[in-house]
């Protein structure tokens, strides 16, 4: 893309795949990813579920300095949902002393290596420390136009489309129009960024787990029985062939979209 990613949150420049085609190139613009099977890749081993959110966090290191090599822009990682507080008490405290960690270690190296981080999701649940993390770490990162990598935390995509719709009905006190997709995109939590085109879900489930609902509409999922601590560059490549193997049509014909090709 000729144009910064830094103009493109400025200019508002991404737009709905319902009301305009998006560009379709060889690589995703903007992957999104579900991190599933942790647990399991550590009950195989006979380890402690904590065992594997550590694995799991070094193959998030490599998917993102995979995702820099190759330019692309976006990167979403959905890594606490909001029905994740369901979880045993030890297990939640466990997950949020990593998260802080993380933040503490790798947010340097992130800038240095001009990648912003951003964070979607509840943070009102989070204890006072790791919300003034979160804030550090993205200011350190915010004026960086290289890849952008997104962390989805007390995230869910029901709560994100009811706190758009609240924003905007109080941004509107008396609309003089119907409101359009236009009038809630700018409220949602991933306004500066585009939908994504490829949507990778490892460890063998194939659902969406109440993730990213409303920009979803139009992306390319990709499951794999991959549990994420194993998720390798081998299984990275993987998913981006099989991307690429895809016919990307938005509610057009594949005669279409041939015709579109050979002008």
């Amino acid at each position: 893309m000729g144009i910064s990613t830094k103009r493109l949150f400025a200019k508002g420049f991404f737009s709905s795949s319902t009301k305009a085609i998006p560009d379709v190139n060889q690589l995703p613009n903007h992957i999104a990813i579900i991190m599933d099977g942790n647990g399991r890749w550590a009950r195989k081993r006979f380890l402690p579920r904590i065992a594997g959110h550590k694995r799991g966090v070094e193959v998030v290191r490599d998917v993102v300095k995979k995702c820099a090599q190759l330019d692309i822009k976006f990167l979403t990682l959905f890594a606490f949902s909001s029905e994740n507080w369901r979880r045993p008490e030890a297990e939640v405290t466990f997950l949020m002393g990593l998260f802080m960690e993380a933040l503490k270690r790798e947010v340097v190296k992130l800038h240095e290596n001009n990648i912003r981080l951003m964070l979607i999701g509840d943070r009102s649940r989070f204890s006072e420390e790791l919300v003034q993390q979160i804030e550090v770490s993205e200011d350190l990162t915010k004026d960086n136009t290289g890849l952008t990598l997104t962390i989805a935390a007390n995230y869910g995509g029901r709560w994100d489309l009811l706190q758009a719709m609240n924003k905007m009905v109080t941004a509107n006190h008396e609309p003089t129009k119907p409101f359009e997709e236009e009038d809630l995109t700018s409220f949602l939590s991933m306004h500066y960024a585009p939908e994504p085109d490829l949507f990778i879900r490892t460890g063998g489930e194939k659902r969406v787990s109440n993730f990213l609902l409303w920009q979803l509409a139009y992306t390319e999922f990709y499951f794999t029985d991959t549990l994420w601590p194993d998720f390798d560059e081998t299984a990275f490549d993987q998913a981006i062939t099989s991307y690429q193997e895809r016919e990307r049509r938005f509610g057009r014909t594949s005669e279409q979209i041939a015709k579109v090709s050979i002008e």
